[in-house]
């Protein structure tokens, strides 16, 4: 895993750095295939460029964010934001079901919207997969 994610993690608060670890040690073994890096200021991973998963730390709790979420068909994440994006917000360990993650990320290897080329787009999304 990248430094700066390791860095990141450490700076969380016990409950909060035991919550982001644990994310990335499963979007790692889930996704092992995709580049993960600090990208505005929160761990993301990437598949070809495409920003796929990652979590950011918020003032309740850490958020969990799929980028193509919204077309998972999954009930437990949220809409977030006005493109194709979905959550789940932690606020401790137990709310973590390897599971249902494991079952999300797998469809966010297999359901995915261009957000990479967004801009150039001029803000329109295009399916990838």
């Amino acid at each position: 895993m990248n430094k700066d994610i390791e860095v990141y993690n450490d700076k969380q608060s016990s409950e909060e750095r035991e919550i982001c670890i644990k994310l990335s040690q499963e979007i790692s073994r889930h996704l092992p295939e995709a580049e993960n890096k600090i990208w505005h200021g929160h761990p993301v991973w990437f598949l070809d460029g495409n920003p796929i998963v990652g979590y950011s730390k918020l003032k309740n709790g850490i958020q969990l964010l799929f980028w193509s979420g919204q077309s998972f068909d999954e009930v437990t994440l949220q809409k977030e934001g006005s493109f194709k994006a979905a959550q789940f917000r932690y606020t401790s360990m137990e709310q973590i079901n390897t599971i249902d993650l494991q079952r999300w990320l797998e469809k966010s290897r297999q359901i995915q919207w261009d957000y990479k080329n967004i801009v150039k787009r001029r803000g329109i999304l295009e399916r990838l997969k």
